[in-house]
């Protein structure tokens, strides 16, 4: 049966040590450590006394059946994200010899969806971009730089975030990323892009290579969060009547691509993809870009 130990907080311990562990083994970055933290953080706040070596099949089912009642049923992907987080922890405890058999195994999960991206179209893109003046022309420069710059690469709004003056080549056109586990990628930059920075950097003035690529009003790094924050600022100066996140425009930055003929492995390395998998996702090319294809390609289309 289930061995206890009243508020001993060794589960709580293991999972502090299994979160460093991803830290120094992993590189992983310090967004996913968190989600990894706050999906364990719910396994131990259900069971605060149980002791790691003594996490059972029961546990494990009793946690899946309170994340799917919470609040009315908790969305799938966040239900699959927190369970993934468990086995990857168990895995964790039992390389280390502190649990024997696999209280995972056996435990049905629910299917996994594939919900499309959301994305902007090509003409509300244009709208985006569209958008009136900030009051401050400096904030306008720095703010319609980074849009276009997040679209033009499809990058995520941490990536942007960590950017440095020097990670960008005007000459060849040309970005560098460090991505999910600090990996490298070369990514390419559009010319309305490379236009915007470059009037960005010009008005800022002072910009070494080390310097951050995009400031703050404080004049220190503009931080992820910053970013959301000013997307959502130009969205209400805009007509377009959506809640739009930076990942929405890296998702139009891949669907665009893709209506146009784009293959999807050169996708997947410009978004940094390690499975071929996670870029499928984007195969959802429009009707009519079928239509289009079609007509040009089939033999017997005739007229």
């Amino acid at each position: 049966m289930t061995k206890l130990a009243a508020d001993s907080g060794a589960l709580r311990l293991e999972t502090e040590r299994f979160l460093t562990h991803l830290r120094a083994t992993r590189n992983y970055s310090p967004h996913t450590l968190r989600a990894y933290g706050k999906d364990l953080e719910a396994f131990v706040v259900q069971y605060p006394g149980l002791e790691p070596g003594a996490i059972e099949r029961v546990h494990v089912r009793a946690f899946l059946s309170g994340l799917q009642k919470e609040g009315g049923g908790l969305a799938r992907a966040t239900i699959l994200r927190r369970m993934a987080a468990l086995r990857s922890f168990v895995k964790f405890l039992r390389a280390g010899g502190r649990l024997k058999g696999n209280p995972i195994f056996g435990v049905p999960l629910p299917k996994r969806g594939r919900p499309l991206p959301k994305f902007l179209t090509e003409n509300e893109m244009t709208e985006l971009f569209a958008a009136s003046r900030n009051d401050n022309a400096n904030q306008h420069v720095r703010d319609r730089a980074l849009l276009e710059l997040i679209y033009s690469s499809g990058l995520r709004r941490c990536e942007v975030a960590a950017l440095n003056v020097g990670d960008v080549d005007s000459l060849s056109g040309t970005v560098r990323v460090f991505g999910k586990g600090s990996k490298e990628r070369i990514v390419p930059v559009g010319n309305d892009a490379l236009r915007c920075l470059h009037d960005y950097l010009k008005r800022r003035g002072g910009s070494e290579d080390a310097a951050p690529l995009f400031l703050n009003s404080r004049g220190g790094r503009l931080s992820d969060g910053g970013i959301v924050y000013l997307l959502s600022r130009w969205i209400k100066r805009s007509s377009l009547k959506k809640k739009i996140t930076p990942h929405v425009l890296r998702h139009s930055f891949a669907t665009h691509l893709m209506n146009r003929g784009c293959d999807i492995r050169t996708v997947q390395e410009m978004l940094g993809h390690v499975s071929l998998q996670t870029t499928q996702i984007y195969t959802h090319v429009s009707l009519d870009r079928i239509k289009e294809v079609y007509k040009k390609t089939h033999p017997r289309n005739a007229g």
